[in-house]
């Protein structure tokens, strides 16, 4: 899989795409990531990439030019054809459903925006899906690119040591992940459950799912009711 990221800020993201359980993924080959700098697509010598809104306002708005000319020249690096993905407030939610479909692809292209948005005709031109990660502001699309990022790679077949893992994770289900418990058995007062020092997998695993049912319902309720 490869994955390349358009962004003003390259050296925010580089450093944790070669980091953990990402890093691990580009170094045996599984994906590939690029970061490029939409600023080198600027026409002038000032490296303009943004200008101030038609109409008047606040803020500055990211120009269509370095941005077309950038989304051109890196898909023209590669003939895999790239989903395109614009990272907007104003766009489907994130969730681990779509993490897993994202995974899927072969290629994917994710366009970070910054200041107060971008040029309408961006998306009108490049028709990029738009996903947002929550309902809330961010200063700009590096921090929500390497969420995306880091949890489709984790999907991908060999990126985790037990690829169990990611199918227990939350949200993997329509449930929240049980309780976990390592050494010490008993730290402060605090003792891990016997069920899970027992050696019987099959109460073992019973105790999870009813942990698990458990949990959702207390805390996340809104997931048993999408699951019916």
């Amino acid at each position: 899989m490869r994955i390349d990221v358009l962004t003003l800020f390259p050296e925010v993201m580089e450093s944790f795409f070669s980091s953990s359980i990402i890093g691990r993924a580009v170094d045996s080959g599984i994906i590939s990531i690029h970061c490029t700098n939409i600023r080198d697509y600027a026409k002038d010598v000032h490296r303009s990439v943004d200008d101030r809104p038609y109409g008047g306002g606040p803020g500055m708005v990211l120009m269509c030019q370095p941005m077309f000319d950038a989304v051109e020249s890196v898909e023209n690096e590669d003939s895999t054809s790239a989903t395109r993905i614009l990272l907007t407030p104003q766009g489907e939610r994130f969730n681990q459903a779509l993490a897993r479909e994202l995974a899927g692809h072969e290629r994917l292209l994710i366009i970070c925006g910054h200041y107060e948005g971008f040029d309408e005709r961006i998306r009108q031109g490049l028709s990029p899906r738009e996903i947002s990660l929550g309902d809330y502001v961010l200063s700009g699309g590096e921090a929500g690119a390497m969420v995306l990022v880091d949890a489709i790679v984790r999907l991908l077949p060999g990126a985790l040591g037990d690829e169990q893992s990611c199918h227990d994770e939350s949200f993997s289900r329509p449930l929240l992940e049980y309780p976990q418990y390592t050494r010490p058995r008993e730290y402060k007062g605090m003792d891990v459950p016997e069920v899970l020092l027992s050696g019987d997998h099959a109460r073992i695993e019973e105790w999870r799912k009813a942990e698990s049912l458990r949990r959702t319902r207390e805390r996340r309720p809104d997931l048993l009711e999408g699951s019916g």
